[in-house]
């Protein structure tokens, strides 16, 4: 009798040990995945941000006289506030 007990508890840790094993292997799995979509977004990404700076280099090189206003706007509105602020201490 105590030997089918024994049988028993060894079966059951074998099933134990196999369920605990493709559950693991599952997880793996996932992880991989997961790995695999995050390295495709941040390839995407890559591309995505070297792509608007390509089209903004080519706009600006189109728009020469409107970028040099806009930048000497911007410095004389943060020249302003710079001296205002100075200005009010």
């Amino acid at each position: 009798m105590s030997q089918t007990v024994v049988d028993r508890t060894t079966e059951s840790i074998a099933e134990a040990t196999r369920q605990a094993s493709r559950v693991t292997g599952a997880i793996v799995d996932a992880i991989d995945e997961g790995v695999g979509v995050v390295r495709h977004a941040a390839k995407q990404g890559c591309d995505a941000a070297e792509q608007f700076l390509d089209e903004t280099t080519h706009r600006l090189q189109r728009h020469v006289g409107l970028t040099i206003a806009v930048t000497f706007a911007a410095g004389a509105a943060v020249g302003a506030v710079a001296g205002w602020m100075m200005k009010r201490k």
